[in-house]
């Protein structure tokens, strides 16, 4: 048997670091949304019982490392299911870019082996499970836009931003999350308004959008990284309505809502910036 699951890239409209919690992890709220740049992943069922991950990409490692490998054996080893399964990734989302890329690929792979092997579970069982993968992994489950809490496994649907262009560029270089929450100093950092950007995707406002993106690991990779600035600068002497680092980056973000400006945007970048891309919001929840 063979299935097919689509793995959308995420950015974050908003994400405020609240504190540090007792377990170790930050307290997050964010306002993420997903957008049309995916991975696209295989599934085979294996008959010896095995976990095979298999990508033409050298950025993908086929073992423990990878969520999606950890995504299927999470659910075998849950389950207690016999099969095994060979999952090949086609890898179009830029890889430690601060998109959610690994994690949309592990949701991709609990839903894709919830249907191979016939387990029937639901969206909000999986959810679970997929908080033991990583922080994000509940959010791609159900893709769409929602505001997440917690570690940001506490996933709650919100309206889908009104359609626009989303133009991405990632630097040349990789970001440790560890290293930027690492640095991040609460008291100095900007705390980004949530319920001001939840209202405004609730009245269906991309001014007031645009208006109130914000991230408060953003400065922490300026600082470290000056590359996240000039493109920051170079989008937004191009014409984009709001520019945004995403995640702990180093991927920034534009939303624009015309295509010349868009493409223009684009351009502009393509000179010092190889990983361009100019795509729409998704913003709904999507099934493959």
């Amino acid at each position: 048997m063979q299935i097919f699951e689509k793995a959308p890239a995420k950015i974050n409209l908003s994400l405020d670091v609240l504190h540090k919690r007792e377990d170790g992890f930050h307290e997050v709220e964010m306002v993420m949304t997903t957008v049309d740049l995916a991975d696209r992943i295989e599934l085979n069922t294996l008959k010896d019982g095995s976990i095979r991950v298999e990508s033409e990409s050298r950025f993908v490692p086929n073992d423990e490392r990878n969520l999606a490998y950890r995504a299927a054996k999470l659910m075998k080893d849950h389950y207690s299911v016999k099969q095994g399964v060979r999952i090949f990734i086609e890898k179009n989302i830029p890889v430690a870019a601060g998109l959610a890329g690994g994690s949309s690929d592990a949701a991709a792979v609990l839903r894709g082996v919830n249907r191979l092997w016939g387990l029937n579970k639901s969206l909000d069982e999986l959810a679970v499970l997929g908080a033991e993968i990583g922080s994000d992994v509940s959010f791609c489950l159900y893709g769409g836009t929602a505001h997440a809490t917690g570690r940001g496994e506490k996933v709650t649907p919100l309206p889908a931003p009104p359609p626009c262009w989303v133009v991405l560029a990632k630097p040349p270089l990789g970001v440790s999350t560890q290293t930027v929450y690492q640095n991040l100093n609460l008291a100095d950092a900007h705390h980004p308004n949530t319920n001001a950007m939840i209202e405004a995707l609730m009245n269906y406002d991309f001014d007031a959008i645009c208006a109130q993106v914000g991230n408060t690991l953003e400065g922490v990779t300026l600082n470290l990284h000056r590359e996240v600035g000039q493109i920051k600068e170079q989008m937004r002497q191009a014409g984009a309505d709001a520019v945004l680092m995403s995640g702990s980056g180093p991927t920034v973000f534009s939303l624009v809502d015309t295509d010349a400006r868009a493409q223009r945007i684009y351009n502009s970048l393509k000179g010092f910036c190889t990983e361009v891309y100019v795509v729409r919001m998704l913003g709904y929840q999507e099934r493959t």
